[in-house]
């Protein structure tokens, strides 16, 4: 079976823009996306914790490193993905164990990732905000994991 590329659907779920995807071919589309939906993310953070000057350039740093790691477990999980299309018609038992022992490695450490970077940005930022930034995180993230996971079919 044929679906998009995950990171092309993630990018479109998440951001609400129209890009003509035949314009530059798909790779380039899904790194404007992709740029936007950062952009995007930032810009939520900046407008809902209103930092002060000292507290933003102590926040930055942290989020941007902790995006550049993310950026790697959802790329994990592209190819995870992208495998999964690919195999989708022919999907034996062995591929699925497969997969689903590196879903759940993924989920894992995208778990204390998370929980790694929100105690680091806890101690910059005080306690409200951190908290506010913790929830504007899971309520983004799961928005895209549920836009995203409803255009991944179920395996046969």
């Amino acid at each position: 079976m044929k679906f998009a590329p995950l990171a092309l659907a993630i990018a479109m779920a998440a951001v609400p823009l129209v890009m003509p995807v035949h314009a530059q071919g798909t790779a380039t589309d899904e790194q404007v996306l992709l740029k936007q939906l950062m952009t995007d993310k930032r810009a939520v953070y900046a407008q809902n914790l209103r930092m002060s000057d000292s507290e933003s350039r102590a926040f930055w740093p942290i989020y941007d490193e902790y995006e550049g790691k993310v950026k790697k477990l959802d790329d994990q999980f592209i190819a995870l993905v992208n495998d999964f299309a690919a195999k989708y018609d022919s999907l034996t038992d062995a591929d699925a164990a497969v997969m689903l022992k590196t879903k759940m490695s993924i989920e894992k450490d995208r778990m204390a990732l998370k929980q790694a970077y929100t105690r680091k940005i806890a101690k910059v930022l005080p306690a409200s905000k951190a908290l506010r930034y913790s929830q504007l995180e899971t309520r983004i993230e799961n928005m895209i994991r549920r836009d995203v996971y409803g255009l991944i079919p179920l395996a046969r």
